[in-house]
């Protein structure tokens, strides 16, 4: 195992840092996505249930499923990779960015409203500072949720470290059949807690002491 590792060390580091980039560009994505209709379902309180609704239900379909409904469209490539972990990444953020807007006081905006601060302003200085510890719990959750995605994807030749998961299961029975699936399925613990730790100091550096729990 180890003799495995050395010879392939640079091309094992290289694909845990494409993991890791594949699953940051599409978490940030997702959360651009999904604080933005968050915001339209908090004016638009109608659609709390069916975004409720749509999260639970998105998160049933499962990860072949997606890509084989993806493949006609996008091809086998990064491309679809991409498109199908932003698609997970989004239904946590999603979930929470509803809760955490609904869960902003009402006189805080009131109060906003009379010192002259425009939406956008009491959006950007108001709702979504007191709305981002339940976000940031959800892009955590969602960075987590999109590492084992990421590793599926590869299954259409995405980017990342599933590659030696799929290598490894093809080679069943060959010398170094266990090593692939072993270096591919730790890397990917590895980098998931990497990206945990910088996922909590994102959170102690952009969360306010008074409201952070």
């Amino acid at each position: 195992m180890w003799e495995f590792i050395r010879e392939r060390w640079d091309l094992i580091g290289y694909n845990a840092l494409q993991h890791a980039n594949l699953v940051f560009q599409a978490v940030l994505v997702a959360t651009v996505v999904a604080v933005a209709l968050a915001v339209v379902v908090n004016k638009f309180r109608f659609l709390d249930p069916v975004a409720n609704t749509l999260s639970a239900i998105g998160l049933t379909i499962p990860s072949f499923a997606l890509v084989g409904l993806l493949l006609p469209l996008t091809k086998i490539g990064a491309m679809t990779a991409f498109i199908c972990v932003a698609f997970y990444a989004a239904l946590p953020i999603l979930r929470n960015a509803v809760v955490g807007f609904s869960q902003v006081d009402e006189t805080l905006i009131e109060s906003a409203r009379g010192m002259g601060m425009t939406e956008l302003g009491i959006l950007l200085r108001v709702r979504l500072p007191l709305a981002w510890p339940v976000i940031h719990a959800g892009v955590r959750t969602s960075v987590q949720m999109s590492m084992g995605v990421a590793a599926i994807a590869a299954y259409v030749l995405g980017p990342g470290l599933g590659g030696y998961i799929f290598t490894g299961l093809s080679q069943a029975g060959g010398a170094n059949a266990v090593n692939y699936a072993v270096v591919g399925t730790v890397g990917i613990v590895i980098v998931a807690l990497i990206a945990d730790l910088l996922m909590l100091l994102l959170g102690r550096a952009t969360i306010s002491k008074g409201i952070r729990t």
